[in-house]
C-alpha cells in the first residue's frame, strides 16, 4: 500500500471512528463534553495558579503565568492519565494529548485570562474578595461558551479530542 493510500485509510477510520462519521461533523453535545473536560483540568490549575500567586502576593504578570502553566499541565493530565489507563505507553499518550488538547486549552487560557486582565480591579482582588472568584469563574463560563465551537470544529475534522476517542 503506498503513502497516500495509507494516509487516506487511516484519515477515514480516525473519522469513521465509535459510528460517528467526522467528516460529517460531530454533535453540540460530544464538543461540550469534549471542552467540558478540557475545562476542568483547565479550571484546576487555573484556580490554583491565582491562588498561590494571589496568597503568595505575586505580581500580577507571575501569577498569571503560574495559572496558564498550571492549567496546561493539570488540562495535559487530564487526557494523558485516561490514555495511559487504556493500556497506551507514556510517550504515546504524551504526543496523544498534547494533539487533543493544545488548542482547546490555549483557546480557554486566552479567554479566561483575558477576562480576569479587564475586568476593573480583578487582577489586584484578593482571595477573600467576590471580585477575584467572579471574574475567574465567569472568565471560565465565557471561555467554555466559546470553546466549544472551536471543539466542534476540530473534532468534526478529526483533530482535538476526536483523536482520544480511540481510547475511551
Amino acid at each position: 500500500m503506498d503513502h497516500g493510500t495509507h494516509h487516506s485509510t487511516a484519515t477515514a477510520g480516525r473519522r469513521r471512528h465509535h459510528g460517528h462519521d467526522h467528516a460529517q461533523g460531530t454533535s453540540w453535545a460530544t464538543a461540550a463534553r469534549a471542552t467540558l473536560h478540557c475545562l476542568t483540568g483547565c479550571a484546576v490549575g487555573e484556580i490554583l495558579g491565582m491562588v498561590i500567586g494571589t496568597a503568595l502576593a505575586w505580581g500580577n504578570a507571575p501569577t498569571m503565568i503560574a495559572a496558564i502553566a498550571l492549567a496546561f499541565v493539570f488540562g495535559y493530565s487530564f487526557t494523558l492519565f485516561a490514555v495511559v489507563r487504556a493500556g497506551v505507553s507514556l510517550r504515546t499518550a504524551i504526543k496523544i494529548a498534547l494533539a487533543a488538547d493544545t488548542v482547546s486549552i490555549a483557546v480557554m487560557e486566552l479567554i479566561d485570562n483575558g477576562i480576569v486582565a479587564v475586568v476593573p480591579g480583578a487582577m489586584d482582588a484578593h482571595l477573600s474578595d467576590g471580585l477575584f472568584w467572579y471574574a475567574l469563574l465567569g472568565g471560565l463560563v465565557v471561555a467554555f461558551l466559546l470553546t466549544t465551537p472551536v471543539n466542534k470544529w476540530m473534532i468534526g475534522r478529526g483533530r482535538g479530542h476526536a483523536v482520544v476517542h480511540a481510547y475511551h
